[in-house]
Parts: C-alpha cells; structure tokens; sequence
C-alpha cells in the first residue's frame, strides 16, 4: 500500500441502501457463553485505564482552583479545549462509529485513515479496540454480554446509580478492552493495513495529542507557564469533556429519554446528549437503524455530526450514505 493508492482509491458504484434496518457483520452473529461472561482486565490495563480516568478528572480539579484564584482563563486556552473537543470528539462520532464500525458511508481510504487518527487523539482507546466493542455492545444490547449496559443491575434506585456508574466508567476496568476479539467482531477493518498501523501507533497519537497543546501554549506565553496552560485546558480537560460526554451515551442514553423506534433494548433519545455529544445521543434512532449516517431522524433532531457527513458529501469525499426510507422509518416508529 503506498501514498499514490491511497489518494487514488476510486469512488465505488454500488447501489444506496434504503432501507437500513440491520448493520453489517454483527447483526448476524449469535451470541455464545464465552461472550456473556464478563472477561476479566488485567493489571496492567487496570493502571492504564485509572490514568486515563483520574489524571483528567485532577486536571478539571486544578482548572477549577486556577478559575477560583485568578479568574476566567484567556480565550486561547478556552479556544484550544473547545476546537480539540470538537474535533477529536467528531473524530469518535464519525470515523469510529459510523464510518468504521458501522460503515454508514464510504470514503477515500486516506480520509478514513484521517478520522481514525483524528479519533484515537480523543484518547478513548486503540480505534480497532473501540470499533469491536462498540459493535459487541451491538449484538448483545442490554443483555449479558454488552460491555457497558446500566440495566443488569437491578431495578432498585441503587441499582440505577450502580449501572449508571458501570455505564460510564466501570465498564472501562473490564477485560473488554484487553480481549476485545478483533477476528470476530472486525474481521473487515484488520485486513485494513493502514488501520492496523494507527493501531499499533495509539500511544504516539496519544502523546501528539497532548504535545500539541502543550506547544501551543508556549507559542501563545513564551513561557514554560504557558506550556503548562496548554497541557491543562487543551489536554486534560478537553479530554475530560470528550470522555464523559462519549460515556455519557452508553449510560444515560439507556436510561433517561424516549423511545420513538422498536429496538431490542433500552436505547433513548437524549435531546441534551443529541446536542453536545454531535447527534450520538439520538441513541434509540440509532439501535433501530445501526447502519444509518443520520442518527437525528426529526427535523428538530440536530445531528452536528450527519452536517459534517453532508458537506463531506458535497465535497466529493463520502459516499453511498445509508439512511432508512420512510418505510423502515414508519415499520419501527412506536
């Protein structure tokens, strides 16, 4: 695979799907005991998963009392969290979900390329590891097997706040993650080799990813002090904002919301998650129609992340987009 292949790959001229009711690969696989027992994490994942967690978390913690003594942050470092929340966020909604894992649309393979390196600077994980997670989660929806439901804990008011709690971040200190069963939930995107080399390559886009606000800030001050700005709030804070509003979708947008499609799960509609989480949190329009581009289904259901696709279109880089037809929209609607 070399550079000219990869800015040479021709649109394809299969037909538009209408109706998207099933995504591809997981929809047909059955469910076996090896894959309804929760698989146990390893130390070593354990420790990386509390850095990932606590380490933001104190980051927000120490912006608060900076906030508290000196006041409001410049508008740069407000700036540098918000775009790289937006971007790295984008990168999630579209090149790991929809265009990866459920291949919602087509696209160059330098493009996808992209988005996958845009989505791994998120730091939510290696992109071949969430993809086969997330179409895990898929197949086994609410039911023993999925990584991160909040509903197998009860349905008392503590087990409420116990499955909201695994939803969000317990799941994270699984053995999901280090057993996430690339041949059978991905058996497509590890033939990808450029894919599988980002893969390999996570922690360096990790680092990169926290190394180019920390530059910037010391462009912006001139000092080590200014470095230190950048690493807080365009670091660990924006990654604290991307984690928990990613986290928030297999939490509470299976909890809190309404239910406008049949699906075979609990799946919501979260206005407040559909509009900060970039259309991700339409989560019910989403598990009744996987394979869908579009999430905000409504006209008033505002999908960021379904305009960004469309001017990918317009610009010629997507393709083939997948949205359910009015039928399939009227067969499920409750």
């Amino acid at each position: 695979m070399n550079l000219e292949q990869l800015l040479q790959d021709p649109p394809t001229t299969t037909t538009n799907i209408e109706d998207v009711v099933q995504g591809p690969h997981y929809s047909k696989l059955e469910p076996d005991d090896s894959e309804v027992v929760e698989p146990l994490a390893s130390r070593e994942q354990k420790i990386m998963m509390l850095m990932a967690v606590v380490f933001p978390f104190i980051g927000v913690m120490i912006a608060a009392v900076m906030l508290s003594q000196v006041g409001l942050a410049s508008w740069e470092y407000i700036a540098m969290m918000l775009i790289g929340w937006c971007v790295t966020s984008l990168g999630i909604t579209i090149g790991f979900h929809r265009l990866c894992t459920h291949k919602s649309f087509e696209t160059y393979k330098w493009v996808r390329a992209l988005w996958m390196a845009i989505g791994t600077m998120s730091i939510e994980g290696a992109p071949l590891t969430w993809c086969a997670v997330h179409r895990r989660h898929h197949s086994h929806s609410d039911r023993h097997g999925d990584p991160h439901s909040p509903n197998l804990h009860g349905h008392s008011f503590w087990g409420m706040l116990k499955g909201l709690w695994h939803g969000q971040v317990g799941w994270l200190f699984t053995g999901y993650w280090s057993k996430p069963n690339y041949e059978k939930w991905i058996p497509d995107l590890i033939k990808d080799r450029l894919l599988v080399r980002l893969n390999d390559h996570y922690g360096l886009l990790v680092l990169l990813s926290l190394a180019i606000p920390t530059a910037l800030g010391y462009f912006i001050e001139g000092s080590i002090f200014g470095a230190f700005l950048g690493f807080l709030w365009g670091g660990l804070v924006r990654v604290f904002l991307t984690h928990h509003i990613t986290w928030s979708i297999n939490s509470i947008c299976h909890v809190f919301g309404r239910r406008d499609f049949k699906s075979n799960d609990h799946s919501t509609n979260n206005a407040f998650c559909g509009l900060f989480a970039w259309g991700e949190g339409w989560h019910n329009n989403h598990h009744a129609f996987p394979s869908s581009a579009r999430h905000g289904l409504r006209w008033w259901q505002f999908d960021f992340s379904w305009q960004v696709i469309k001017v990918m279109k317009y610009c010629g880089l997507a393709w083939n987009l997948k949205v359910p037809s009015a039928h399939a929209l009227s067969s499920k609607r409750i």
